[in-house]
């Protein structure tokens, strides 16, 4: 990591404390100047301190502006971090599983009524009721992601169909549909047979500037199927007014009501998904379901040269471990909540939670018994503030503000950034001055000839934003339809379809992976931008 904040970013963010102008964004100042980054990193703030929404955004943008940015020259290890809470929630899980094992078997005696067991009882059958029968047989589908064997440039459907399959020795069932698939014919064609490995493999992604969040790389086998079941308990969730697929929005329009009326609770977990135990899945799913996932699931983890038996029943990074942690908790909340409405006051969008205010202490109490943990800071029952799914919501006022992820140093990288900042002060507040000169710092680090790339928010980084009204917009018609000028991506990674067997292209063209004029494009394969047009209706 380097020792010091690029000029460049250090000059857009000074100038944005500056004009903020409040004692936090004087604080945040004097920290930068002073290179004291791990105090800047670990400043917090409070939203139930404020009764004003713009007081509270100046504040917020000032402490969060650099929270995110994963190039903060701070002295934590972050990697040995991740290291340390994935043990830590191993642990968690141990404790959880020793707790809760007990009752997998009491659950099952319809004559024992004592302590949680009816409420138990109530969450199963709410979870039996949702699943339904579970598919014996399922389509597997590929994801975007790496595999055990297969990362970084080889992780797109042609090269995970072209190496070595990986599965793990309790997904062996799974080898009978496997073999019925082209990918199966593909490698067989090749010579290829499934390898067996133990589990998955720990690896780590950016999380904020202190910590790296925690992921796994799953057998290709073993997520190809895994994706599947997501899917179906995606499915199941659809027909209770749950539609993952546009649950994010539901949730912050949910957010925005609930800071003006109160009526409702934003909950929010810390390490979810790496603290639900084995246990607590055996304990809510039926036997069936839960013996195919249990399958499919990795149960040791390859880290740091060493195999490690899991506690926990899934990471990030298994194919249905966001489905399942969204029906668990969503479970556990409409247990409790029995006044609540599936879909409508009681919702969950995987660890994101909204319930009705007067249930929170019963949810929290029933989540902590069941190994998970409330992130405090990240939870609201009372007071003028909610948060979910990225929509942070001060008395009906959007105040989100803009975080800096990544050192930019490319001009499209400095257009995402004026355009952050700007999208920040604009929404619903007249803030805009609060960072304007900021907003020309970062446009004045493009060459001179990008400056006048001016264009309308919904072309996204493609352009910097301004209303059409300032009359800065390069644009012309052609054939009755209206282009905008541009800085759009040009050139990209590139893998000549010539290079994988007959067999595997027409696999990947069965499993609807685009032809793309004779290429393969990986994922983030853009290399290079330049100027163009584009189509604005």
């Amino acid at each position: 990591m380097k020792n010091d904040l690029s000029r460049d970013v250090e000059t857009v963010v000074l100038q944005l404390y500056e004009d903020l102008d409040t004692p936090r964004s004087l604080m945040c100042f004097m920290l930068v100047k002073y290179r004291e980054w791990d105090q800047l990193a670990r400043l917090d703030i409070d939203p139930k301190h404020y009764v004003n929404a713009h007081r509270f955004w100046l504040d917020r943008q000032a402490t969060d502006i650099l929270r995110k940015y994963k190039d903060l020259p701070t002295s934590i290890d972050r990697e040995a971090e991740a290291r340390k809470l994935f043990f830590s929630c191993e642990a968690e899980c141990f404790r959880t599983n020793r707790r809760l094992f007990p009752l997998v078997e009491r659950v099952k005696n319809p004559f024992d009524n004592e302590g949680v067991l009816p409420y138990i009882r109530k969450a199963r059958k709410i979870i039996a009721e949702w699943l339904g029968p579970c598919p014996d047989v399922v389509l597997g589908r590929f994801g975007p992601g790496a595999t055990f064997i297969d990362g970084g440039t080889r992780a797109t459907v042609p090269h995970k169909m072209s190496s070595e399959p990986a599965i793990t020795p309790g997904a062996w069932p799974f080898l009978v549909q496997w073999s019925g698939t082209l990918w199966a014919s593909a490698c067989a064609s090749s010579g290829k047979g499934p390898k067996f490995v133990n589990g998955n493999r720990f690896a780590t992604v950016p999380k904020d500037s202190k910590r790296l969040r925690t992921i796994a790389i799953e057998p290709s086998i073993n997520v190809f199927y895994q994706l599947a079941y997501g899917r179906s308990i995606r499915q199941r969730l659809g027909r209770q007014g749950i539609h993952l697929d546009v649950a994010q929005d539901i949730h912050r329009r949910k957010a925005c009501e609930a800071s003006t009326e109160g009526h409702l609770a934003t909950l929010d977990l810390s390490n979810a998904s790496d603290t639900v135990s084995k246990a607590l899945v055996e304990l809510l799913l039926p036997e069936r379901w839960f013996s195919v996932l249990d399958d499919l699931r990795s149960k040791k983890t390859l880290i740091d040269g060493r195999w490690v038996v899991l506690e926990k029943f899934s990471s990030m990074g298994n194919g249905f471990t966001f489905e399942l942690e969204t029906l668990i908790f969503l479970a556990i909340a409409t247990a409790i909540c029995d006044e609540g409405k599936v879909g409508y006051d009681v919702l969950a969008f995987g660890d994101d939670i909204i319930i009705p205010s007067q249930y929170s202490k019963a949810v929290v109490s029933a989540l902590k018994f069941f190994g998970m943990s409330v992130n405090e800071s990240k939870s609201f029952v009372d007071g003028p503030f909610r948060e979910s799914c990225g929509g942070d919501y001060f008395l009906g006022v959007d105040v989100r503000p803009f975080y800096l992820k990544e050192e930019p140093y490319e001009p499209q990288h400095f257009i995402a950034f004026a355009n952050g900042l700007r999208r920040s002060a604009n929404r619903r507040l007249p803030r805009d001055y609060a960072v304007h000169r900021a907003w020309l710092s970062a446009i004045n680090r493009l060459p001179v000839n990008l400056r006048r790339i001016r264009g309308p928010k919904e072309l996204g980084d493609l352009v910097i934003h301004e209303e059409q009204s300032e009359g800065r917009w390069q644009s012309r018609w052609r054939s009755g339809t209206r282009y905008i000028k541009c800085y759009r991506p040009a050139r990209y990674r590139k893998v000549n379809w010539d290079r994988f067997s007959p067999e595997v292209t027409l696999a990947a063209a069965i499993y609807g992976v685009p032809w793309n004029d004779g290429w393969v494009i990986p994922r983030d394969s853009v290399t290079g931008h330049r100027q163009g047009w584009v189509a604005f209706s």
